[in-house]
């Protein structure tokens, strides 16, 4: 529920579920690396083959090609796990030892992490699951994820045709890599990279990264069990022995309070990356009311998975905008079970209420024009802004689209506000005014009024049905994409299952199967205080 922390991951949990961490922690939980987890343990004799499972070996970035390789890396675990379809429920709690941040220096910019490290059943479900997609059933043909996703990078990668994972990779790649963005060095418009891969044989790695990089990363250093990788010498050494980002109040708490960091995680901070865009002239005066709202934010997520679904989940931190006192939580739940897609959110109306004077000028700053508008609102229509708004958005505004009609000309759609009613409806009536003498063509609207509730629909059989409370709450794919959906602020869902025949018929072969894997989307936010946590989740059948 808004405002209540959710507890934290347990470190003692299934190796096999990841369940436990459904939200972003608000409150203070164990720090996220702090003790080694069951399945981390490693049998005598030495690891299995997929203990130290890991992406593809990273390409460095270089000034010849960009760094369009950090996307690859990014781009093929979310091919691969999201829209390849390879879920599969992996635990991925780091188990102990050092990680990335804590030998990436201090002052980074943004960073991300990577790590593949799933126990036996797993690895198992990961490649079952991916063999059924076709942008990833060629390269899941073996037993190590860290091959499979190898194979992944190097068929698109003209570079890395000559490197043989079992020979120039497998031997001294370790199950972790992070990315740190720093500001540009004087004189320079382009952001500093640095790069840390865990290796587990330093002689091994010196031969082993060149063939990776082509030898364009000129930078290449050493600490604890990682390599530090940068586009200079002096780079490397440097960041080699600067204080680590971990050492940082801001971001070890932010990381706290974000709890399982799942496969891929990533962190920023929207006020360095503001000052160094500002220092390089990039940052247009115009926008300086818009990036102060910003200024102080820090945000944080990671990407998780379960046998079902996969999830992406984040926080932010420090804006300048707080939840709304005593706000209702979602209303999706009580929607008809019909529904193919809706969005609630709430407390938008005291928001606009609080960041009026911000947001107008913020938008005068862009257009030079909002404020005439609001005049001229009130002038011609007896529009009173942000009164009115105010009004109409209320304590909740949830749309919805619901499935029967959307084989006719006009599919059922409609809105519930909960408001003053009486008044809604002479606002509403302002603005079919306004929509009318400005030309715009707009459907007919249906006006009923509930308790404490104003519904808007386009047919009196669909306002009926809104007026009253439905089941879809019940639905149990309802609530695996939105869990505890009444104590989201923000929440938006989409039932692919009830809306596929409509587009798989365009579809054919490869295309139509991996589209007919999916099931549904979920997304849903929660605020307390100044930190606002959200949850994507794709299902798939």
């Amino acid at each position: 529920m808004a405002g209540q922390p959710h507890p934290p991951y347990p470190f003692n949990q299934d190796p096999d579920r990841t369940v436990s961490y459904r939200h972003p922690a608000s409150g203070p939980t164990p720090g996220p690396y702090t003790q080694p987890y069951a399945h981390s343990a490693q049998p005598p004799g030495g690891p299995p083959p997929w203990q130290h499972a890991e992406l593809g070996p990273p390409q460095p970035p270089t000034r010849k090609r960009g760094r369009g390789w950090v996307l690859a890396i990014v781009a093929a675990v979310v091919v691969a796990l999201i829209g390849g379809g390879g879920v599969y429920a992996m635990n991925l709690l780091s188990g102990g030892g050092t990680q990335p941040e804590d030998v990436l220096p201090s002052g980074t910019m943004a960073y991300v992490r990577i790590d593949l490290d799933p126990s036996a059943g797993q690895k198992v479900a990961l490649f079952q699951l991916a063999k059924k997609f076709s942008a990833t059933r060629s390269a899941f043909t073996g037993d190590d994820p860290r091959k499979a996703l190898f194979e992944l990078l190097r068929k698109d990668s003209k570079d890395l045709a000559g490197v043989d994972y079992a020979r120039d990779v497998e031997p001294w790649l370790g199950d972790r890599v992070g990315i740190g963005v720093l500001a540009p060095r004087a004189g320079s418009a382009t952001p500093g990279v640095a790069v840390a891969v865990q290796v587990t044989d330093q002689t091994q790695a010196r031969t082993g990264l060149p063939k990776l990089t082509g030898g364009e990363m000129k930078g290449l250093a050493f600490r604890e069990d990682y390599a530090i990788l940068a586009e200079t010498q002096a780079e490397a050494d440097r960041y080699a022995k600067a204080a680590p980002l971990s050492g940082e109040a801001g971001f070890a708490a932010d990381l706290k309070a974000l709890g399982d960091p799942g496969v891929l995680s990533f962190w920023g901070d929207a006020g360095r990356l503001t000052k160094a865009a500002e220092a390089v002239g990039v940052s247009p005066s115009s926008g300086a009311a818009a990036l102060d709202m910003v200024k102080n934010v820090r945000f944080a997520g990671a990407l998780r998975f379960d046998g079902g679904y996969a999830e992406l989940t984040g926080i932010t931190r420090g804006g300048t905008m707080r939840a709304a006192a005593n706000a209702e939580g979602s209303r999706l739940s009580r929607l008809p079970a019909s529904t193919v897609g809706a969005l609630s959110v709430s407390g938008l109306g005291e928001l606009l209420s609080k960041q009026w004077a911000q947001l107008t000028k913020a938008a005068d700053g862009t257009s030079g024009s909002f404020s005439d508008f609001v005049a001229q609102a009130r002038q011609s229509y007896g529009l009173a802004l942000p009164d009115d708004l105010v009004t109409l958005l209320g304590k909740n505004v949830t749309v919805a689209l619901d499935e029967r009609g959307l084989d006719g000309d006009l599919p059922n759609a409609g809105a519930v506000l909960t408001t003053d009613p009486a008044k809604a409806q002479e606002i509403v009536s302002k603005l079919e005014k306004f929509a009318a003498d400005s030309g715009t063509a707009a459907p007919q609207l249906v006006k009923v009024a509930a308790d404490g509730r104003l519904v808007l629909a386009n047919s009196q059989e669909y306002a009926d049905l809104l007026a009253k409370d439905g089941t879809l709450g019940e639905s149990e794919t309802f609530t695996t994409a939105i869990p505890d959906a009444d104590s989201a602020s923000a929440a938006l869902y989409i039932d692919l299952d009830k809306i596929e025949k409509y587009y798989l018929k365009d579809l054919q072969g490869e295309d139509r199967a991996n589209a007919q894997a999916l099931r549904a989307i979920g997304l849903s936010a929660r605020q307390a205080d100044d930190t606002t946590s959200f949850s994507l989740r794709v299902l798939f059948n």
